[in-house]
């Protein structure tokens, strides 16, 4: 795996002010020395995020995410830790070193960055095809397709001649090889079947005579085209890129790009399905939008949206397609937390059709009248049904429970229990207490309270915690005095094992060190600990109790052996029972001496 120095991560941490950062993301209010706001990972009313500047984390006390200043970013952007670090340094102008890699790593990152160059390129040939006299005829269509000469820009819509090989002639001209261009999608290979070899003329362009739109990354690369036939018999319809190291279809949200700034302004987000959808919201202004290219949400979509905006308006086609996909969409959506709207319009329009027929204003007039889309649920569900009829109302309760019970948050799904005990005529508890039941039964994530091997945490435990990030050198000093034995059976005791490895490290960077080297579920306990408002006890003071606890425990577990023992027969095990007796008085004598010293 490719790593920055360990010295340039350090650097831009210290650049990097956590509050600074969080703010463009989160309306941020001051109290006392820590700052709070609605999280920014899930749906709440009440702030639960805490910011912590003096130490450089967050924390959120709802879902428990947590981590400093690259973690928020990583969470936030949906990125990995180089490029968090990469987005990071960069907005603080920090001159971003070479990647440590190894020899896969450079190759992988070598293929990747030659694709990116060779989409690049074709992007530019496409756009050059359409202004060409060959691309005449596409031009045309688009523009009696209401695409004005601004747009065409901005989108980059291009054209594909209909010829053999004139992209691959101009990559090859490049200096890219025929197996790399075949890597990229962007040329096919015929079947060997067919009698073809690895030869140049087995080779040929993907797309052919068809109108091209590019495919961006949010960062506005191109890394696939969709390409639409300019024929009624021209199949299929739309041909799209494959799957490729730098594009993945569930990843990719059509438009981001060019949106995510009037979705952030906004508040909001319009989701269609087509190129051409978008192409006609986005040249009316008439909302932010972006285009799911035909396919139902995926959770990766989802989580992409998310960090511009909790509120989507989806406007799919009326056909039976454009409503299933809707409908999957909607599912997914609420059960990330997003508030959804559904703009139905008349049978037989699109978004498309629908502005190039009345005008964008009349298609943002529709957009304010939309129906939310647990409303729109329970209409669709309880259509046709007589509630009059016990089957009838068992069908429509069945039918909304699931959608129910995917609402992540609990005051939202009892709203909705509500509105479906007043739609069927049931009593308001028993619809809720079902949904209840439905919503625990498909939990997917523990929360902190239930992650593996976390039993109550003893108070000192809680203490020692907030001391390593709150009094790191004391709370350092004081891990010296634990023998490995008394970590044993602690709660806390891999945090503070680990805790000790690091004592060569300057104190100061001892906790972002130590948060970084945690497991999630470490650093959930650490950060919601060290997040909270306590009176600690002094470092000292918890080690002393802890270690008078593991003898306290020790003394309980001879005992139990004596008592073994002694049932058994004292005199047949009389010098066993002796020497436990022993070694009990003295953890009696070391309980006794630590008290006097705790007291004195």
């Amino acid at each position: 795996m490719a790593l920055f120095p360990q010295a340039f991560i350090d650097e831009v941490k210290l650049h990097a002010n956590i509050v600074q950062v969080v703010q463009e993301y989160v309306t941020l209010r001051r109290v006392g020395g820590r700052y709070t706001g609605l999280c920014p990972f899930h749906s709440e009313k009440t702030p639960s995020f805490n910011v912590n500047p003096d130490k450089g984390f967050f924390h959120c006390f709802g879902c428990s995410k947590s981590g400093d200043v690259i973690k928020f970013i990583e969470l936030y952007d949906n990125v990995e830790f180089p490029e968090a670090v990469r987005l990071l340094a960069q907005k603080f102008g920090l001159t971003i070193p070479e990647m440590e890699q190894d020899g896969a790593s450079r190759q992988d990152a070598g293929i990747r960055e030659s694709l990116l160059k060779m989409h690049e390129i074709a992007a530019a040939y496409f756009r050059e095809q359409l202004r060409a006299p060959a691309g005449a005829r596409a031009l045309k269509q688009l523009k009696e397709r209401g695409v004005s000469e601004t747009t065409l820009d901005q989108l980059g819509i291009g054209f594909a001649p209909n010829v053999r090989d004139g992209l691959k002639a101009r990559l090859l001209k490049q200096g890219f090889s025929v197996g790399l261009a075949l890597q990229s999608g962007l040329i096919l290979q015929r079947d060997r079947a067919e009698g073809g070899g690895a030869g140049g003329g087995d080779t040929f362009d993907r797309f052919r005579g068809r109108i091209m739109v590019p495919i961006a990354r949010e960062s506005g690369s191109v890394i696939a085209f969709g390409g639409r036939a300019m024929d009624a018999d021209q199949v299929p319809k739309y041909l799209n890129s494959p799957e490729t190291p730098i594009y993945t279809k569930g990843k990719t949200l059509y438009g981001l790009n060019l949106s995510k700034a009037a979705i952030r302004k906004a508040g909001f987000a319009v989701l269609v399905e087509g190129y051409f959808d978008y192409a006609q919201v986005f040249q009316s202004q008439a909302a932010p939008v972006v285009a799911s290219c035909g396919t139902a949400l995926t959770p990766y979509q989802a989580h992409l949206l998310r960090r511009f905006t909790n509120r989507i308006v989806l406007s799919f086609d009326a056909d039976t397609a454009g409503q299933g996909a809707a409908s999957r969409s909607c599912d997914l959506l609420v059960e990330h937390g997003f508030d959804v709207n559904v703009l139905i319009l008349d049978k037989g329009e699109d978004p498309d059709t629908f502005i190039r027929k009345h005008g964008g204003e009349r298609y943002r007039e529709r957009l304010r009248a939309s129906q939310p889309y647990l409303e729109y649920l329970l209409d669709r569900g309880a259509s046709g049904l007589d509630f009059g009829k016990d089957d009838h109302r068992r069908q429509f309760f069945a039918k909304m429970l699931g959608v129910a019970a995917k609402i992540p948050d609990a005051a939202a799904r009892d709203q909705f229990a509500d509105r479906i005990a007043h739609k069927a005529r049931v009593s308001e508890e028993v619809v809720r207490t079902e949904i209840r039941k439905a919503a625990a039964q498909r939990k997917t994530e523990l929360t902190a309270r239930e992650l593996p091997g976390a039993g109550p945490l003893k108070d000192a435990e809680k203490s020692l915690l907030w001391s390593l990030i709150h009094n790191t050198r004391e709370a350092m000093a004081a891990l010296d005095e634990f023998d490995p034995e008394d970590l044993a059976g602690l709660t806390a005791g891999r945090v503070f094992d680990l805790a000790r490895n690091l004592k060569n490290s300057a104190s100061e960077r001892i906790p972002n060190l130590l948060l970084e080297r945690l497991s999630t579920g470490d650093s959930q306990l650490v950060t919601s600990i060290a997040a909270a408002s306590i009176s600690p006890a002094t470092p000292a003071d918890c080690v002393q109790t802890l270690k008078s606890l593991r003898w306290e425990r020790e003394r309980a577990d001879i005992q139990r052996e004596i008592d073994r023992l002694q049932a058994m027969g004292a005199s047949q095990h009389g010098t066993q029972i002796d020497a436990l007796w022993q070694k009990k008085k003295d953890l009696l004598l070391r309980i006794e001496q630590l008290t006097l010293a705790r007291n004195g």
